[in-house]
């Protein structure tokens, strides 16, 4: 029977309910032509990079290993740069984006206001809100000496308007599998849980889905999460795709999304034995106290049909 890995650093809550967690020496040493490895290397907590291991996934690939979230997927979901570019080609709704760096000349700055993040950023660190472009010189002052600016620099781009929560969607296999709503803590425009977000199970409605299945496929991602913001007439906008997204059974839709996940992914390569975990997310199913989202971010009963 072929062996399921998560090939990762760090065995956090996520990974660990995955699968077998593996660091990417051990994955090399242990698994073999037939087995199966799900990428999930992560950003350096230093911001400045990806975690040390995307050489194994290559190798495990090249030794007839099944590869999920390989090397191509992580490196353009974990750098906002490379994301931008394959989004912008897929046509894909996304802010555009502007590289800075020490060794760059400023660019020709878009209109107020903008958003200043670190190029390999996660965690809501370092995220920086500039209303004024005199804010935008007092923003890259600040950074100008962090390790990852110094070392990969940092992104640019405009600032979809904050209204107090965003989507995020999670995709496996090319499924739908989880969805959670974050509000925003009080006082707070950013929306990640490190800065005090709450999780609100939600049924995330069709057009977001969409849009997110259409990022994961444009990054080439087997498994990722894709935050969304809505726009006016029931619209919604790619911010960012986390290609090693941590989330909790919170998120499940119907099937318990740690088993959906498995089942869709293993089901996918054509594990078939192996996947009997889970039936994967159906979208007619709603998890206990989700509701509906509209693009106000108020929730409501599930419409039928």
């Amino acid at each position: 029977m072929s062996t399921f890995a998560v090939v990762a650093t760090r065995a956090t809550p996520t990974n660990q309910r995955l699968g077998l967690v593996l660091t990417p020496a051990q994955a090399v040493g242990r698994l073999r032509a037939g087995d199966v490895a799900l990428g999930r290397i992560d950003v350096r907590p230093t911001l400045d990079g990806v975690e040390p291991g995307l050489w194994a996934l290559e190798m495990l690939e090249r030794r007839g290993v099944t590869v999920l979230n390989g090397r191509f997927a992580l490196a353009t979901a974990h750098d906002k740069l490379a994301t931008a570019e394959v989004l912008a080609e897929a046509g894909v709704a996304h802010p555009p984006v502007s590289h800075v760096a020490p060794w760059l000349p400023l660019p020709r700055l878009a209109e107020s206001p903008l958003v200043l993040k670190p190029r390999y950023g996660s965690w809501g660190r370092d995220v920086i809100r500039c209303d004024t472009r005199r804010d935008v010189v007092r923003a890259l002052r600040e950074v100008w000496t962090r390790e990852w600016f110094e070392a990969t620099g940092g992104v640019l781009q405009p600032l979809v308007q904050p209204c107090g929560f965003d989507l995020r969607i999670v995709v496996a296999a090319g499924t739908v599998v989880g969805a959670i709503m974050r509000r925003a803590a009080p006082g707070e425009w950013r929306t990640n849980v490190e800065l005090g977000a709450r999780r609100v199970p939600v049924l995330p409605p069709p057009e977001a889905c969409e849009l997110a299945l259409a990022a994961a496929e444009a990054v080439g991602g087997d498994l990722v999460g894709v935050d969304l913001l809505p726009l006016p007439g029931n619209a919604w906008i790619v911010i960012e795709v986390n290609g090693a997204v941590d989330f909790t059974s919170t998120y499940s839709l119907g099937d318990e999304i740690f088993a959906a996940i498995r089942s869709a992914m293993l089901a996918g390569v054509g594990c078939w034995a192996d996947a009997q975990v889970g039936t994967g997310a159906r979208s007619a199913d709603v998890p206990h106290g989700a509701h509906g989202l509209r693009g106000d971010g108020a929730l409501g009963p599930v419409a039928a049909g």
